[in-house]
């Protein structure tokens, strides 16, 4: 299977897409804010409320809604974690030693946030899940360094091996292996990824993760030197972000790189150094699989990743044999409904239902994981009386469901032929606009003449070549624009408007018919401004 990751980097956001033998799998949209409470990210934050009813508090991390921490999410070492970094923080000159930390007792099960948090108190806390609609972060105080191979838990002092190492021989070779290798005072979780891998690879691993885990600690300690100032949502002081995990971007190379991986492209130089940077130390042999893009058409064009999200990311989704799929989003769950179209496969019904059911199954476990879809999902499939139907679809969506990375449980039909799928949320879903502005009056509900538009397009360059005098300036239209202003050769409208203003002009398909698009030449998007036509404009223009 042939896999590549395609990075398209702009000014406010980073869209990272993963495609398999050229179809989009993943598609992840990164903000390049400081307003970014991404999971992994670990924050000193103050205890705002308790709630004994929901044995929960809400604490105060600098997001505009206060994040939830569940008492279960403490985790057993919560005491010593909160005791250390109560030491590291009264003494700033230097680290305390994890290993001459005393134990506390574990934190039980059935207790209660009462009595182990008040109002006014300062923990540190890590987001286990990115804010979803009205809903702030959740957090954990369980805290955790992912690497690749492994996780790093301070005080956790276990090993324990992934549930999908099977064999028992491997199983036991790891654990033996992170024994004896892993300092005293921190546990390890070992990774699908770790398997069959040589003692120096993990070795070097867990140093980098120690050393993290440290540099937080060092952060935590001073104030000054943190990885970015947060956003003044908290009024206070002392509430601050201590590590930025890895970007997006980072941390989908992290989860599912692999030798087979036949490329990585990019179309900006600095987010690709960091990504050979980090391809080179996990995978030297790789590093040259990470390449620059510097073609003309927009990257996801080029790789023809805008068409399949326009196709494949609306309410309404084709599968094979004229069947299709509606998605439906509410405030609790998402629902899919399963029709077949208007062709039959075959005349028996329950053929028919159980063949178009089936090829359903592959199109929705491919959306859950495009979509990144997390929650409860209701699929209601196509009725099927026979029991034996209804238990071949279910062991197929569990085989399907079983290469998804999220957590997941899947349940058989129910009697009105309804299946439930719970799936781990971490982030909000993808949502994507496969719609485009009305090409006639531009989302302004009003007809303007389409034939001006050429006339409107060159008042506009005229206008930023003014406000804009040095360096080239990039114009993107939509495609059957393009086509037009390009016909001809030495004197259509693109070559005129290239010798009199310097402007470039590449097609853009994810604009609309009558819509334009300023770059500068740092690739930074201008806003145009079309003024409306008015009567006396348009009967200017025909004189």
């Amino acid at each position: 299977m042939k896999s590549e990751l395609i990075v398209d980097v702009q000014p406010d956001e980073i869209a990272i897409a993963l495609t398999e033998d050229g179809r989009l799998q993943e598609i992840n949209r990164e903000k390049r804010d400081v307003d970014n409470f991404a999971v992994g990210n670990i924050y000193y934050g103050r205890v705002k409320k308790i709630m004994p009813a929901l044995n929960a508090a809400f604490v105060d991390v600098g997001h505009e809604k206060e994040a939830f921490l569940h008492y279960l999410d403490l985790g057993s070492e919560f005491l010593t974690l909160r005791s250390y970094i109560n030491r590291a923080v009264s003494d700033r000159r230097k680290m305390p030693s994890m290993t001459r930390e005393q134990r506390k007792p574990d934190v039980g099960k059935d207790g209660q946030i009462a009595d182990v948090l008040k109002v006014g108190d300062m923990l540190l806390v890590q987001v286990s899940k990115e804010p979803i609609n009205t809903k702030g972060p959740r957090l954990t105080a369980e805290i955790s360094i992912a690497g690749r191979n492994m996780v790093l838990m301070p005080f956790g002092d276990k090993v324990m091996i992934s549930g999908k190492i099977k064999r028992e021989s491997e199983r036991s070779r790891l654990k033996q292996l992170l024994q004896s290798i892993k300092p005293q005072g921190y546990g390890v979780i070992v990774r699908t990824l770790a398997e069959e891998k040589r003692v120096a690879e993990l070795d070097n691993e867990l140093r980098l993760l120690v050393k993290r885990w440290e540099d937080t600690v060092k952060m935590l300690q001073n104030p000054k030197a943190q990885p970015e100032k947060l956003p003044s949502k908290s009024k206070d002081a002392e509430v601050r972000l201590v590590t930025q995990e890895l970007g997006r971007t980072i941390g989908i190379i992290r989860d599912v790189f692999s030798p087979d991986f036949s490329a990585i492209r990019v179309n900006d130089e600095t987010v690709m150094a960091e990504i050979r940077q980090y391809v080179d130390l996990i995978a030297h042999d790789a590093v040259g699989v990470v390449g620059l893009y510097t073609g003309k058409q927009p990257i996801f064009d080029h790789y023809d990743i805008t068409r399949q999200m326009k196709t494949g990311l609306g309410r309404t989704v084709g599968f094979k044999n004229g069947g299709y799929l509606v998605i439906d989003k509410t405030e609790a769950l998402f629902s899919i409904d399963v029709n077949s179209g208007s062709k039959r496969l075959y005349e028996d019904q329950e053929e028919n239902a159980f063949q178009y059911n089936m090829l359903a199954a592959e199109e929705i476990v491919h959306q859950l994981r495009l979509r990144d879809i997390g929650g409860i999902i209701i699929i209601d499939f196509i009725d099927m009386n026979t029991k034996e139907h209804q238990d071949q679809l279910y062991n197929k969506m569990r085989e399907l469901m079983s290469r998804d990375r999220a957590r997941h449980n899947v349940l058989p039909l129910s009697k009105f032929g309804l299946m439930q799928i719970t799936r781990q949320r971490v982030r909000p879903a993808v949502e994507v606009n496969v719609t485009e502005v009305c090409p006639t009056c531009l989302g302004k509900g009003r007809v303007q003449p389409s034939i001006l538009f050429t006339d409107q397009v060159e008042e506009e360059i005229e206008h930023m070549r003014e406000h804009f005098k040095e360096g080239t300036l990039t114009l993107s239209l939509h495609p059957y624009v393009f086509s037009y202003v390009t016909r001809g050769w030495f004197n259509s409208l693109a070559k005129q408007w290239k010798r009199r203003f310097g402007v470039r002009v590449m097609e853009n398909q994810s604009l609309g018919m009558l819509e334009m698009r300023f770059a500068d030449a740092n690739g930074k998007t201008l806003s145009p401004i079309i003024e409306e036509p008015t009567k006396d404009s348009v009967e200017a223009k025909k004189k």
